[in-house]
């Protein structure tokens, strides 16, 4: 059986490897790559916890720590609009691009697959 965890746990690590240390480091729950396809189809968003997470039809509890996370990854930026905290994705370039580069590499079934893998394993 390790034989087999081994051959998987390779095959799942052959994507490049900007990439892979993007999923491993910041798409580490589904809920954050919901957030990040949110964010890179709609860039100009700024919106509270609240507004993101009915877009997102998830619970404030759930997306909140989750918009929390991606701020301390550098992918989102907390503003304070007034008396409002606003999250909106980064104006880093880098940053911008990688999240690019992740968004057309999902198109394919093959890196999702791989990605799914990863987060699950970052999960348990």
């Amino acid at each position: 059986m390790a034989e087999h965890d081994d051959f998987t746990a390779k095959l799942m690590e052959d994507m490049p490897d900007n990439l892979l240390d993007f999923v491993k480091t910041k798409v580490t729950s589904f809920i954050k790559w919901d957030l990040i396809r949110f964010f890179h189809a709609n860039p100009d968003t700024v919106d509270t916890a609240e507004n993101i997470a009915r877009y997102a039809g998830r619970s404030l509890a759930a997306v909140e720590p989750e918009l929390e996370d991606l701020e301390a990854s550098g992918i989102m930026q907390r503003k304070l609009i007034g008396d409002k905290v606003v999250f909106t994705l980064t104006d880093d370039p880098e940053m911008r691009d990688i999240i690019g580069e992740f968004m057309h590499a999902c198109e394919d079934r093959q890196f999702r697959v791989k990605a799914v893998y990863h987060i699950v394993r970052s999960m348990q």
